[in-house]
């Protein structure tokens, strides 16, 4: 993995590389500030933001139960007396069946984040991820151009010219699409969980998370981070409805930035 994660680190930021050297910098110079940077940008989120983030996923997890039982108690006061009615015609137990789910959702949950974090290589692939990956993107992304040109030179030179071409036409549909689309996601998650925290949600910076990096799935990341949202603030805001239309239109405003500048900007076509 942490090969494979300074391989995409280097492909991502190629083009940055390229910017740096156009305006004078050494190859080299140009990959240890962008690392550089990178590394503390990094370091910067796990002392700042993993602790809160990492807290909030296990209280989430922990209070999913009592969320779900709310957000019934929430439906039996506001449901008309007709969907009642039917309800109790069916024989469902909702309560039952929404408390079992939650719990066992909980349980699965902190099973989960338990095997994850106490795993005897836990540690070790994390420092790998940390150690390893910068040091193979800095040496890959040194390279590039150097690699680039070895394999041109392996190429059949009847047939290099039309290699290029296609070569070129994948590189510029894939680079398009993974840049554009990683850096999509990204603004999305930083937006949602900042705008949902500043309007006080709970789990507000996991949501907005969840919510930005599914948005490579059109309408899901938006549709699940809004669902969980919405959820929660029913609980949590109830009978604020400034509060939970402030929520709403979070996710209205953050899906007409991404609708009609980020994709458009940042993908385009690709």
């Amino acid at each position: 993995l942490p090969f494979i994660a300074g391989l995409v680190l280097a492909y991502f930021l190629d083009p940055v590389a390229d910017a740096l050297e156009r305006m004078g910098l050494p190859r080299v110079v140009a990959t240890l500030v962008i690392l550089g940077l990178s590394i503390l940008l990094l370091v910067l989120v796990v002392l700042l933001i993993v602790p809160i983030l990492g807290d909030q996923i296990v209280k989430f997890a922990g209070d999913l139960p009592a969320l779900m039982q709310a957000l019934l108690a929430r439906f039996n006061e506001a449901a008309p007396q007709w969907i009642k009615d039917a309800i109790a015609k069916s024989g469902t137990d909702i309560q039952g069946s929404i408390s079992d789910i939650a719990g066992k959702a909980a349980g699965w949950t902190a099973t989960l984040l338990a095997s994850v974090w106490s795993g005897g290589l836990a540690l070790v692939n994390i420092v790998s991820l940390m150690v390893v990956t910068p040091i193979v993107a800095f040496y890959l992304l040194a390279d590039w151009d150097k690699m680039v040109a070895k394999v041109d030179g392996w190429l059949p030179r009847d047939h290099a010219d039309a290699i290029r071409t296609i070569a070129a036409d994948i590189d510029s549909a894939m680079a398009g699409f993974i840049r554009g689309q990683g850096t999509v996601c990204l603004l999305l998650g930083v937006m949602y969980a900042l705008a949902l925290s500043i309007a006080g949600l709970k789990f507000g910076l996991v949501i907005g998370l969840v919510a930005g990096l599914l948005s490579f799935i059109p309408f899901v990341g938006a549709l699940l981070g809004g669902i969980m949202a919405i959820g929660v603030g029913l609980v949590q805001f109830w009978p604020d409805y400034v509060s939970m239309l402030v929520i709403v239109g979070i996710f209205v405003f953050g899906q007409f930035i991404e609708g009609n500048f980020l994709s458009p900007k940042l993908v385009g076509g690709s």
